[in-house]
C-alpha cells in the first residue's frame, strides 16, 4: 500500500459510489454461492441513518469502506468491502485496523462480525489478523453463516 490513504465519513452523497463500490466488491461472490450476497441488496441511504460507513481514498480515489455499529461491549462490522481493482495490497487490513480504533476510542474490548463460509479469502484475512471463530451456522438461503470476533488488547 504505497498510496497516499484517508479515511472519511460517508454522507448521503456518497450513497451511489458506496452502492457501486459494495456491488463491485462482493461481485466475485454470486457464481460461489449462486446469489448476490447479502450487502448488495442493501439500500445503503438507510444504512447510513444508523451506521457509521467510513470511507477509504487512496490518493483520493474511493478503494474501500467499512461499516461499523457501535454496541455497548464490541464493535460491529457490518460490511467491509474493497473494490476488486485494490484487493490484495492491504486496504482490506487498514479497514480493520481503523475498526479496532473506532472500538477503542468507544470503549468497546471487542470486534464482531459474521460471514459466509464460502468467502473463502474473507475468512482467511479475519484469521490472520487475530479473529477467532465462535460459531457457525446454517443460512437460510444455503450455506453457512461465521460469527468471528477479536478481542482487543
Amino acid at each position: 500500500m504505497s498510496a497516499t490513504v484517508a479515511l472519511r465519513l460517508a454522507t448521503p452523497a456518497d450513497v451511489a459510489v458506496i452502492t457501486a463500490l459494495v456491488r463491485a466488491a462482493y461481485a466475485k461472490w454470486v457464481p460461489v454461492i449462486g446469489r448476490e450476497p447479502m450487502p448488495m441488496t442493501v439500500d445503503y441511504g438507510q444504512a447510513l441513518e444508523c451506521h457509521r460507513i467510513d470511507l477509504l481514498l487512496a490518493n483520493d480515489e474511493l478503494v474501500g469502506l467499512i461499516e461499523t455499529l457501535v454496541h455497548p461491549d464490541h464493535l460491529w462490522i457490518d460490511n467491509i468491502a474493497v473494490h476488486p481493482e485494490y484487493q490484495g495490497r492491504g486496504f482490506g487490513r487498514h479497514l480493520l485496523a481503523h475498526a479496532e480504533t473506532l472500538a477503542r476510542t468507544a470503549g468497546c474490548a471487542q470486534l464482531r462480525l459474521l460471514t459466509n463460509a464460502a468467502f473463502a479469502s474473507n475468512v482467511a484475512l479475519y484469521q490472520a489478523t487475530g479473529f477467532t471463530l465462535d460459531r457457525a451456522e446454517p443460512f437460510h438461503l444455503g450455506g453457512t453463516t461465521l460469527y468471528l470476533s477479536k478481542a482487543l488488547a
